[in-house]
């Protein structure tokens, strides 16, 4: 008998898991919707997600710094009007994949609840600093978005 065969069965096919019990599909009908309709959730293209774009926001921009995170902008020539666009900079520091994924995604939240005052042709970079993750789960997410409030703030000024 084979590594995977199941006893009993005596046909010779391996035994397969019931993949659609994984999936989302599975458990939610397709005609009712998880998501929330009346956020306004960060476009993909309003991202920054390539290294040549971190590079010169990183080279060419300036920083701002907080206790907690440290802001970099660089404004776009080509004008694009596509709007701000968010790189975000997670480092290993701040914990395992899950964690740090938990703490972007809650950044691009926190960013999403900024008042429409952000330049239109602006990168940013948005780099958390060790001790932000812990202190998001101590007083919640109102509290990050005045700590993201504060850095694109100071920016500003």
């Amino acid at each position: 008998m084979c590594a995977g065969e199941s006893v009993g069965m005596g046909f010779g096919h391996a035994w397969q898991p019931e993949v659609a019990a994984r999936s989302s599909s599975a458990v939610v009908p397709r005609d009712v919707s998880v998501s929330q309709p009346d956020r306004l959730v960060m476009k993909r293209r309003n991202r920054l997600s390539r290294s040549r774009d971190f590079d010169a926001v990183y080279r060419q921009g300036h920083s701002t710094a907080t206790r907690y995170l440290v802001l970099y902008s660089f404004p776009r020539e080509d004008g694009d009007g596509e709007g701000p666009r968010l790189g975000l900079a997670v480092s290993r520091q701040l914990g395992g994949a899950v964690e740090r994924n938990r703490l972007k995604r809650r950044l691009r939240a926190a960013f999403d609840e900024l008042p429409g005052e952000l330049s239109a042709d602006t990168d940013y970079v948005l780099i958390a600093r060790p001790g932000l993750g812990e202190a998001v789960e101590g007083h919640g997410f109102p509290w990050l978005v005045e700590r993201v409030d504060e850095v694109f703030r100071k920016e500003r000024s």
